[in-house]
């Protein structure tokens, strides 16, 4: 599995568990393509956007794996309220 750049401070971490004071993301994969990004919220669900106009919540990141979205490669994490580039 390849492994993917940091995108905005995200780094990689080691289950797609809710952790306090961090926000996850999921990257799905499919043949060695990023084809997906859904975002971990706040309750521990995640979200995800489907198309131009359909946002859903999902309870796993199972629910998205397969034919379309290929299977989560990584999970990664930033501390909330942190983003590259950003003035203090």
């Amino acid at each position: 599995m390849p492994t993917l750049p940091a995108p905005l401070g995200y780094v990689i971490c080691e289950t797609p568990d809710l952790e306090e004071n961090y926000q996850k993301i999921a990257i799905y994969m499919l043949n060695d393509q990023p084809t997906h990004v859904a975002r971990q919220l706040l309750n521990g669900k995640w979200t995800s956007k489907l198309g131009q106009d359909e946002d859903i919540e999902h309870d796993t990141l199972e629910g998205l794996t397969g034919e379309r979205y290929g299977q989560v490669a990584q999970v990664m994490k930033r501390k909330v309220g942190s983003r590259v580039g950003k003035s203090t």
